[in-house]
């Protein structure tokens, strides 16, 4: 069962998630914006996953080097639902492997 603190914490990183949204929202509905400008929405999401994962590029654990390696292997070919799938699986079947040895 999860504690109470663990519990509020899901729950708060989930509300400011989604008011961040809103705000964005909120903020930039009757806003024209340029294609430089929306091109740079675009890429938003991609720049905030790297900056999440770029520290593992320098943790020197193999399972997650070989799990980044398979992840940007499968986004390469795939779209975005089958590549998280293949990153969450390779990740735990690889963590799962190299601890047990």
């Amino acid at each position: 069962m999860i504690d109470f603190a663990s519990a509020l914490t899901i729950v708060g990183m989930g509300v400011i998630t989604y008011s961040t949204r809103l705000i964005g929202y909120f903020a930039l509905r009757n806003r024209r914006f340029g294609p430089r400008a929306l091109r740079v929405m675009d890429a938003a999401p991609g720049c905030v996953i790297a900056a999440v994962i770029a520290p593992h590029f320098v943790s020197g654990k193999p399972d997650e080097l070989i799990a980044m390696l398979l992840t940007a292997a499968a986004a390469s070919r795939l779209p975005m639902l089958p590549t998280v799938g293949i990153a969450v699986s390779s990740y735990a079947f690889l963590h799962w492997l190299l601890q047990a040895a």
